[in-house]
């Protein structure tokens, strides 16, 4: 469950990343629109999302560099991340409040109750709550990697993305992030295998008294084999999205992006020729289990917030993107700060198609 949390609001930084490197557009992640369908999750990942892309507090060349190119909605991969991250978050919440309760009650049989002197047989022990619980939040991460997958296909196409083909110089004789994208995608099939839930199975045993049991021992096993592969697809989009920054420069992303490609390149360094990938998916895998790019970027999350809330900055524009004049700019910097604020103190027209 810890390693659940720990990749869901990394993968809120790495979407970001890619999102910046394609090109895409920031007004999605308007407040106002998120205030109108208030979940807490994705409320809390299209909050996330603003703090880490272009703004005036941090902003991007990159973005900067395609201002006024009237890009009205991206795929619903970039798009809609507060939505599908979001109810992973509420998933993962969710799970937390059934095993904790699991974790502090007595589940043996039969009971014994010392004050009445009375031993009384009963059901506690039936492992459909976890078992249910451990389904649904593989259901819920895995739609981490569904999503990210297909940013990979963006980032590595040329069409989507203005980039080299598959982010290597000298393609044909240098194969870049094409197998890499295997190995996302590979992980994301064995996901949807894993993802049907063992807890709808039961057989009878002992002679037809334990006729309905959990299955919930593999609901653990594939929760965890689940989360280990989200972790790794992750990885490739990180290290991508890494690759595409470097084909940018000199363009620069946003400082916290910045900080955690400098952190990505302190381990892994830029692909220019063929080599075994392997070494490279594992090291930044191990960024992400050890939540290296959560501690990198959160700094930089407090110090927007912090700033945000003492009223100092007038820095949250909407995305370099689309209709907005400077003049309007501030003004939607300031509704959205104040949306912002709002939103804290309560937690506790784009098509559709």
């Amino acid at each position: 469950l810890a390693r659940a949390i720990a990749i869901a609001r990394q993968a809120d930084v790495i979407a970001a990343m890619s999102l910046d490197c394609l090109k895409g557009t920031s007004r999605a992640f308007d407040s106002r629109i998120h205030k109108l369908r208030p979940h807490r999750g994705q409320i809390t990942v299209a909050q996330r999302l603003r703090t880490v892309l272009h703004s005036e507090f941090h902003p991007s060349k990159i973005a900067e560099s395609h201002r006024m190119c009237h890009r009205v909605q991206d795929a619903y991969t970039l798009r809609c991340c507060p939505q599908v991250h979001g109810i992973v978050l509420d998933t993962i919440e969710f799970v937390k409040g059934i095993l904790t309760t699991e974790m502090n009650s007595a589940t043996d049989n039969p009971m014994i109750f010392a004050e009445s002197g009375e031993t009384i047989s009963g059901g506690n022990f039936h492992g459909e709550y976890p078992a249910k619980a451990l389904d649904y939040l593989a259901i819920g991460v895995h739609e981490l990697a569904n999503m990210s997958e297909r940013r990979i296909e963006r980032l590595v196409n040329p069409a989507y993305s203005g980039l080299p083909a598959f982010l290597v110089e000298n393609g044909g004789l240098n194969s870049g992030y094409m197998v890499a994208h295997y190995t996302a995608a590979s992980l994301v099939s064995e996901n949807k295998v894993l993802c049907h839930p063992s807890s709808v199975d039961s057989l009878s045993t002992s002679a037809g008294t334990e006729d309905h049991v959990s299955m919930g021992g593999f609901s653990a096993r594939k929760a965890v084999k689940v989360v280990e592969n989200v972790e790794k697809v992750l990885a490739v989009e990180l290290l991508a999205a890494c690759q595409a920054i470097d084909l940018l420069r000199p363009l620069t992303t946003t400082e916290p992006l910045e900080a955690v490609y400098a952190l990505v390149r302190s381990h892994v360094r830029t692909w220019d020729k063929d080599r075994r990938m392997a070494p490279d998916i594992d090291k930044v895998t191990e960024l992400l289990r050890s939540e290296k790019v959560w501690q990198v970027v959160s700094p930089f999350i407090d110090s927007y917030m912090a700033a945000r809330s003492t009223r100092d900055l007038e820095s949250r524009p909407s995305s370099p993107t689309g209709y907005n004049t400077a003049a309007t700019i501030n003004d939607e910097t300031q509704r959205t700060l104040e949306m912002d604020i709002e939103h804290e103190s309560c937690l506790g027209t784009t098509p559709r198609g």
